[in-house]
């Protein structure tokens, strides 16, 4: 389950309300793509108890991004290599 889903789901379970699509959109704390909102609700409702348990860690940027991320760099560094050297 996404983390955001789970933390939603818990909050709501928390305030005694009984999670819904609707509900769990509008406590998420970032966008999470519908799917995974009804995959989560689906799973709480499976068993209750999964918001028990400590939703697994993902991390925030993803290896493409990263990667991406470092060729930017790469680029910029380079770049600011190129304008030292001509000033």
């Amino acid at each position: 389950m996404h983390p955001a889903v789970h933390s939603a789901i818990a909050a709501l379970v928390a305030e005694n309300k009984t999670p819904t699509v609707a509900l769990t959109k509008s406590k998420l704390s970032e966008p999470v793509p519908m799917p995974l909102v009804i995959a989560g609700l689906t799973a709480y409702k499976n068993d209750p108890n999964c918001i028990n348990t400590q939703p697994a860690a993902t991390p925030k940027v993803k290896a493409t991004e990263q990667s991406q991320l470092d060729r930017i760099e790469q680029k910029l560094d380079r770049l600011l290599a190129l304008l030292e050297k001509d000033n």
